[in-house]
């Protein structure tokens, strides 16, 4: 069975026989499944009403543990966004409601970033059904194949990091 990757990597054979497309395949791919489960995830989540990285936000503070509060700056760096977008992220929860910024005991000048019981609830509901989402397309393969491509794309993100 063919898909829309297989098509692209035919037209550059054609196009450019000398070009080395075969990381287009696996690129390609994962490129086009980002896509559209990012679609996916968002259809799923739009009754949350999230803005662009908010329910990041809020999951990290949540898979924090108790009491769900971690400084700014360990967002902005577990998120891989800069210190600007992270401040806008937080100003918009604050408003909503679904965060609070609270002082930091260890330093007083500092402030840390908290989860409401509100934004907690609201983050929860939300994890159901992204997990939901991505189990979904995960359907498609059986328990040994899953771990066969977790195992790949972890060696594949540590190179990639390691890299930078």
């Amino acid at each position: 069975m063919a898909d829309h990757i297989d098509y692209v990597i035919k037209q550059w054979a054609q196009g450019m026989p000398a070009l080395d497309a075969s990381s287009m395949a696996i690129f390609g791919r994962m490129l086009r499944i980002m896509k559209n489960l990012a679609k996916t995830r968002a259809d799923a989540l739009a009754a949350f009403g999230f803005r662009e990285g908010e329910f990041d936000v809020l999951a990290t503070l949540r898979r924090a543990g108790s009491p769900y509060c971690l400084s700014p700056t360990e967002l902005y760096q577990s998120l891989l966004v800069t210190s600007g977008a992270m401040t806008n992220r937080l100003n918009h929860l604050q408003e909503a409601g679904l965060i609070k910024r609270v002082a930091d005991p260890a330093d007083k000048r500092s402030m840390r970033v908290a989860l409401t019981d509100s934004g907690r609830e609201k983050i929860e509901q939300a994890l159901n059904i992204h997990t939901e989402t991505q189990n979904g397309l995960l359907a498609a393969l059986d328990a040994t194949q899953k771990q066969q491509l977790e195992t790949l794309l972890s060696q594949l993100l540590i190179a990639s990091e390691t890299d930078r």
